[in-house]
């Protein structure tokens, strides 16, 4: 039987993952899940672990306030409030989109630019202001946050472990930084999903996710690895029209709320 195993959010784009029990869904996946960004202030271009790698030990967890807390090791915690409505909008840059979304304001730029050590913005995308999916792929009024392309993504822990093998050691799941972990499965077994329930929530499977050099750093030391691994294994049996292939992007049709433990029909 296939159940969901485990269930990441990652507030913060390419920050350090959260582990969840339970969470809802909204409109951009599941609630909170990378809504914020740094981006480089001069160009507003977006910052990630594959330019920057310590972003991989950048803590950002919302806090009960609705805001942002961001901590790392050596640096004091600030706690950043969700920009209001009269925030001041910064024209973003995020792979081929551009957008005009809030500027979390000057304290928020000091502290992400003393860790990134340039000139960087902090910002957040409310749902009204999100971008539209990757074209060509599910429907045309599919909105995605700060994710690269997708709201969520899917993982079958057989896959994992098929890879592991594979290498010869243990990869770590959140080197993929996936939203939705299923176990119970075949090596792979996403890879013919078209739609899936989790609980009551029913998810479309639009595209398989194309990996990078950021699976090769390690989440837990930021370090990245000398063999290039898991991407040198991958790129032997997962290689597809020139991209290396691991895991599934989704959308949700709808709201609803996930728990770790609940079963998983594939409809499709």
């Amino acid at each position: 039987m296939l159940r969901l195993s485990a269930l990441y959010r990652y507030p913060l784009k390419s920050g350090k993952a959260e582990t969840l029990q339970a969470i809802g869904l909204d409109k951009l996946g599941l609630d909170g899940d990378r809504r914020w960004m740094l981006v480089d202030e001069a160009s507003g271009r977006f910052l990630t672990q594959r330019a920057v790698a310590k972003m991989s030990q950048l803590s950002a967890l919302w806090n009960s306030a609705g805001g942002l807390t961001l901590s790392s090791p050596g640096i004091a915690p600030l706690a950043v409030a969700l920009p209001g409505s009269d925030a001041e909008l910064r024209g973003v840059t995020i792979w081929r989109d551009t957008l005009r979304v809030p500027d979390a304001g000057d304290a928020a730029a000091a502290w992400v630019s003393d860790f990134i050590g340039k000139p960087t913005r902090l910002v957040q995308v409310p749902l009204e202001r999100a971008r539209t999916t990757q074209n060509g792929y599910g429907k045309d009024d599919d909105k995605v946050g700060f994710a690269d392309g997708f709201p969520l993504l899917l993982i079958g822990q057989s896959s994992l472990d098929d890879l592991s093998q594979r290498i010869g050691r243990p990869m770590e799941m959140l080197r993929f930084r996936p939203n939705l972990v299923i176990e119970g499965g075949e090596a792979f077994a996403e890879d013919g999903w078209k739609r899936v329930r989790i609980g009551d929530v029913e998810f479309r499977v639009v595209k398989s996710c194309s990996r990078c050099i950021l699976t090769t750093i390690d989440p837990a030391s930021g370090e990245r690895s000398a063999d290039r691994e898991p991407l040198t294994t991958l790129k032997t049996y997962r290689e597809q029209d020139g991209d290396v292939m691991f895991g599934q992007n989704l959308v949700n049709d709808g709201p609803g709320h996930l728990e770790v433990g609940m079963p998983v029909t594939v409809l499709e």
